[in-house]
């Protein structure tokens, strides 16, 4: 659905603007010129056009994260210590506490569970504590005319224009991810106009100020995409000794017997459930030597909300855990594991405390907080590559 997840991991080419970061104005206006007659054939009013995109000025910066997305770049390692930690658990549950009306009665109607929404909830914007701040007129006008993929944004722009035309969300509050994912869940604006319902009654679905409407519209998503009520997404199992994992992944769907037979057993060592539960896919995220899953059709709804594995893991894991759930029992093979967020926070206390400049203390690890771990990690005779693991926090915790 989007790049929405808070970066984790910035490359330093980035520090180097591509010569297009610079383009004018003009250039700019000459663009959104092109697109009025395309967005009329698609429902737009000119007057809409016009109201909207009226003296909007390009933002670069948004060209610069085209390319980077951490669901593919991360280790998956530090990608699920940070979505997936003690705080945003027991977060979560007081959110199944609080809203346990209006999740049984989305149960109800879409067949999606409160932990599975809830997760969603959860990893897009933190139970709605991050939206993003980018107005969308301007993101997605802007990668309209700049960048790669222009078609994609392009339509993902004339959607904007049509859900403010439509009077579901004002201007003011339509602001969400530089790619254009906003709300409680993270809807891109074509998914918003398929997808999204009015499940508090007042009129228009709203995902920026109604948490019903953006937890009924996630369940709506996940049953649309082929969610089956009551089955899981998969299991940790346990691969047979030298187990051959080349050509298996999550598309290459088995039966339950068939993997039995090739000597895959749950992780506690008992027999895979019954043929009742569909086939299933081998994950294998960080290799054999890591955390093996049987991955089933509901793994593939979660996917479908934002294509990549890790993601899909990071909800399934995150959903199990607020159903009471512990760790995945077989480690990462890491010897520096990752860090949860408050260890990302501590890191960068501890950065400051040796007088790095590394802003806001967030648990975000941007630019100056690698630029400062990088500095500490050469002090300390570590592998200079910006990254901040268990070895480099309790290296700093004790000198």
């Amino acid at each position: 659905m989007t790049a929405r997840h808070p970066a984790l991991l910035l490359s330093a080419a980035l520090l180097a603007a591509p010569a297009w970061a610079q383009a004018p104005a003009d250039e700019f206006a000459t663009c959104l010129n092109t697109l009025r007659a395309p967005a009329r054939a698609v429902g737009v009013s000119d007057a809409s056009f016009t109201q909207y995109t009226q003296g909007l000025v390009p933002d670069m910066s948004v060209i610069d994260k085209l390319n980077y997305q951490p669901e593919f770049r991360t280790a998956i390692w530090d990608y699920l210590a940070g979505l997936v930690d003690d705080q945003r658990v027991a977060e979560g549950k007081a959110m199944l506490a609080l809203h346990a009306d209006v999740l049984a009665r989305v149960n109800e109607r879409y067949g999606v569970d409160p932990a599975t929404v809830v997760a969603v909830w959860g990893v897009e914007s933190n139970f709605g504590q991050t939206f993003g701040k980018s107005p969308l007129v301007q993101s997605l006008g802007t990668l309209s005319c700049f960048g790669r993929r222009q078609a994609y944004f392009r339509t993902e722009f004339y959607a904007t224009l049509r859900i403010l035309q439509a009077g579901h969300i004002t201007a003011d509050r339509l602001v969400g991810s530089w790619a254009g994912a906003f709300g409680h869940t993270q809807f891109m604006p074509s998914t918003f106009e398929r997808l999204a319902v009015d499940f508090d009654g007042d009129g228009r679905a709203d995902l920026m100020d109604s948490t019903p409407d953006a937890l009924a519209s996630t369940a709506n998503f996940l049953a649309k995409a082929g969610w089956q009520n009551g089955q899981p997404w998969g299991f940790e199992v346990k691969l047979p000794s030298g187990f051959n994992t080349s050509g298996e992944g999550r598309r290459t769907k088995r039966t339950m017997a068939d993997w039995a037979e090739r000597g895959l057993r749950l992780v506690d060592s008992s027999p895979l459930p019954g043929s009742g539960n569909g086939s299933a896919g081998l994950l294998t995220p960080a290799g054999p030597q890591g955390p093996a899953f049987l991955v089933l059709r509901n793994f593939d709804a979660i996917y479908s909300y934002n294509a990549a594995e890790s993601y899909g893991l990071a909800i399934a894991h995150l959903a199990d855990r607020l159903r009471g759930g512990g760790r995945f029992v077989t480690p990462w093979p890491t010897d520096d594991p990752g860090l949860s967020r408050a260890e990302r926070r501590e890191v960068q206390t501890l950065l400051i405390a040796r007088g790095h400049d590394i802003g806001e203390v967030d648990g975000m690890l941007g630019d100056k907080s690698r630029v400062a771990i990088r500095a500490e990690q050469e002090r300390l005779g570590q592998e200079v590559n910006g990254r901040a693991g268990q070895k480099l926090l309790k290296t700093l915790r004790g000198s």
